[in-house]
């Protein structure tokens, strides 16, 4: 058995000549959630993949075998309810109150622009219904959204990952400084001024001798 403990997502950094010529593993989302798991590739070898606890595989992503070599992992088709707003009495809003109830049930679903996702579940489908949505069990790859804080590092679009910077584009802010040469003026607020008694320090008493000064 080859083991696999490297996953590279969406095989970023690689050509894509040597991701097309990779050996496939077509895996449905109950074994891509999973982070160590047996299967086998397109070139019938055995394998044991070992991924760090918590690691989920999308469709597109490389494995790296100990060997070196590629294994692109695809997503199979799987059955799933897809949800999709009322054409006739609905509103593209709907869509975004079905997934919030949805969410409330912590599932997995998969969401896009005009449709979502969920494994089938036949008491969440009568509740879409019963909020006028349209749900139809159809054989499709399954990419549900991971928590704000799982996956690679980045977000899910649709079945793609990617982990970019949203800072790339991002003007970095300049400390502000206020001085004669700000480009603004500021309405100075004048300071009250308080005034505090001060206590003189009580006089010395003279003493009277030879280094005395004066005449007495």
């Amino acid at each position: 058995m080859l083991h696999c403990s490297k996953l590279m997502p969406q095989g970023r950094g690689l050509a894509r000549v040597l991701v097309q010529r990779a050996s496939t593993i077509t895996l449905d989302w109950d074994v891509r959630q999973k982070s160590r798991f047996d299967t086998t590739d397109s070139n019938g070898r055995q394998l044991g993949i070992f991924l760090p606890r918590g690691t989920v595989v999308r469709g597109g992503d490389v494995l790296v075998a100990e060997d070196g070599s590629l294994i692109r992992v695809e997503a199979a088709p799987q059955a799933v309810l897809r949800i999709t707003a009322c054409t006739e009495h609905g509103s593209p809003f709907d869509l975004t109150r079905a997934a919030y109830h949805l969410g409330n049930r912590h599932v997995p679903i998969e969401l896009q622009p005009d449709h979502l996702k969920i494994e089938p579940d036949h008491v969440l489908a009568d509740m879409l219904r019963a909020m006028h949505m349209t749900v139809v069990q159809v054989s499709e790859a399954f990419e549900p959204e991971s928590g704000a804080y799982g996956d690679h590092g980045g977000h899910s679009h649709g079945g793609h990952g990617h982990g970019h910077s949203h800072g790339d584009n991002t003007t970095t802010t300049e400390p502000h400084v206020h001085g004669p040469d700000g480009t603004h003026d500021h309405a100075l607020v004048a300071a009250k001024r308080i005034a505090i008694p001060l206590r003189s320090a009580p006089a010395q008493p003279h003493v009277h001798g030879p280094d005395c000064k004066h005449e007495h």
